[in-house]
C-alpha cells in the first residue's frame, strides 16, 4: 500500500490577511476599499504631518500648542478611518505624507508658518464639504456617522485656524459678487481696447495693401459685434454661475444647521457679539433663532455668507455687459463711418485715447487708486495696444 502523501499548505499574506490554502484552492482577495475613503485617510494623514510641521516652526508657544492639538486630532481622524476600514474588511494602506504634503512642508520651512496656515485653512474647508457630501449621499451607510463626526471636527479646526490667521470663518463657502456698474465699466473697457487694437492693425495693413477705408469699417464693425457677443455671453455665464454658487452655498448652510446645530448656534452667537450684543443676550438670541431652522438659515445667509437677494438676472447681465462692450468697441470705428481720410484716423485716435483715460478713471472706483493715476495707466495701455496693433498689421502684410 502506497503511503498517504499530505498536501502541503501554503501561507499567503501576513497578519489578519494571512490565508492558508492548499493547491487547487480558490483564494478570494480582500475587498477593495472605496477610493473616496482612501483619499480622506491620506488627507487626514497629510494634515497631521503638516500641523506637526507648523508646531515645530511656530515661534509663539501658544500658537504652537494649538497646532500640536490639531495634529493630535488629525492623528485620531486617521485612526477613525483605519478602524472603519478594518470593520468593513478592507486592508490598511500605507499613508506616509504625500509628495504634495512634503512640498508644502518644504515651502513652510523656507517661508515660515504664515505661508502654510492659509493653505491648511482651505484644506479644512474642502474636507468639511467632502465629509458633508459623503454623509448626505448615505447617512445610514458604513461611513455616514464617521463622515458627520469628521465634518464637525474639521469645521472646528477651520474655526481655530481662522481665529489664528484673522481670516473669515467657514472658508468652505465661496461667495463674491461683481456689481452692475463694474460689469458696465469693464465691458466698455474690453470693447474699447480690443477694437482699438483691431482698427490700428487694419490701419497698419492699409499702407501695404492699399486697403480702402471700407475695409477698416468692415473689420471694425465685425470686431464690435464679436466683442459684444463674447462679453455678453461671458456676462450671462458669470451671473448664472454666481447664482448657482449661491444656491449651493445656501443649501450647504441648511445642511450644516440640520447636522451641526450646536456649532452653528455658537457661530451665530459670536456674530451677534461682534455687533456689540452682550454675550448672554447674544447666546439667548442665537438659541431663539436656531429654534426656527428657516429663520436661522436666513440669518446665517445674511450675516455670515453675506448673500443678499440677487440684483440682476443672467439675461440682464448679458444685455448690459454686451451693450457696454459694443458701445466701447464702436468708439474707434465711429469716425470711419463718416469719412475715410486722415481726419477719421486722428479723430479715432483722439476719441479712443480720451475714452481710455475716462474708463481708467472710472475703474478707480473699484480699485481704490487715484483717479488721475488710474486714468493715465489706461491711457498708456490704450496707446500700447494701438502701437502694437499697428506694427503687427504692417508686419503681417509685409510677411504675406
Amino acid at each position: 500500500m502506497r503511503p498517504h502523501r499530505r498536501r502541503r499548505q501554503v501561507v499567503a499574506g501576513c497578519g489578519p490577511w494571512a490565508v492558508h490554502y492548499i493547491p487547487g484552492m480558490t483564494v478570494t482577495a480582500p475587498p477593495q476599499a472605496p477610493h473616496e475613503w482612501l483619499h480622506h485617510l491620506q488627507d487626514e494623514a497629510d494634515a497631521a504631518y503638516l500641523y506637526t510641521v507648523l508646531a515645530t516652526l511656530e515661534p509663539d508657544a501658544a500658537r504652537a500648542g494649538v497646532y500640536r492639538q490639531l495634529a493630535d486630532i488629525e492623528a485620531r481622524h486617521v485612526a477613525m478611518w483605519e478602524a472603519l476600514l478594518r470593520e468593513q474588511g478592507h486592508p490598511l494602506p500605507r499613508h506616509d505624507p504625500s509628495l504634495r504634503a512634503r512640498g508644502m512642508a518644504w515651502l513652510a520651512r523656507r517661508f515660515g508658518p504664515t505661508f502654510l496656515a492659509p493653505l491648511l485653512l482651505e484644506e479644512e474647508g474642502r474636507e468639511v464639504k467632502g465629509y458633508l457630501e459623503l454623509h448626505r449621499q448615505a447617512p445610514e451607510g458604513p461611513a455616514g456617522a464617521t463622515a458627520l463626526t469628521l465634518a464637525r471636527e474639521s469645521a472646528e479646526h477651520a474655526e481655530s485656524l481662522a481665529s489664528l490667521s484673522g481670516s473669515a470663518a467657514e472658508p468652505w463657502h465661496k461667495t463674491g459678487a461683481g456689481g452692475l456698474l463694474r460689469n458696465l465699466v469693464y465691458g466698455f473697457n474690453d470693447g474699447l481696447t480690443a477694437n482699438f487694437g483691431l482698427v490700428a492693425g487694419m490701419l497698419g495693413a492699409q499702407g501695404e495693401l492699399n486697403l480702402s477705408g471700407h475695409a477698416v469699417v468692415v473689420a471694425g464693425i465685425a470686431g464690435m459685434v464679436a466683442d459684444a457677443l463674447s462679453m455678453g455671453s461671458s456676462g450671462y455665464l458669470a451671473a448664472k454661475s454666481e447664482r448657482e454658487v449661491h444656491e449651493h452655498e445656501i443649501a450647504m448652510e441648511r445642511e450644516e444647521i440640520r447636522l451641526m446645530p450646536d456649532l452653528e448656534r455658537e457661530e451665530l452667537a459670536l456674530l451677534y457679539q461682534a455687533k456689540g450684543i452682550p454675550r448672554d443676550q447674544a447666546e439667548a438670541l442665537a438659541r431663539q433663532v436656531m429654534a426656527d431652522p428657516e429663520r436661522a438659515l436666513q440669518e446665517k445667509v445674511r450675516e455670515e455668507l453675506k448673500i443678499g437677494e440677487p440684483e440682476s438676472s443672467p439675461m440682464r447681465e448679458a444685455w448690459i455687459t454686451g451693450t457696454a462692450t459694443g458701445i466701447g468697441a464702436l468708439i474707434p470705428v465711429a469716425p470711419f463711418l463718416l469719412t475715410t481720410g486722415p481726419w477719421a484716423i486722428w479723430t479715432s485716435f483722439t476719441l479712443s485715447m480720451l475714452a481710455h483715460f475716462g474708463v481708467g478713471a472710472a475703474r478707480s472706483v473699484f480699485t481704490g487708486r487715484g483717479v488721475l493715476r488710474s486714468g493715465v495707466d489706461m491711457f498708456l495701455v490704450g496707446f500700447g495696444v494701438a502701437a502694437v496693433g499697428y506694427v503687427v498689421g504692417e508686419w503681417i502684410t509685409r510677411l504675406l
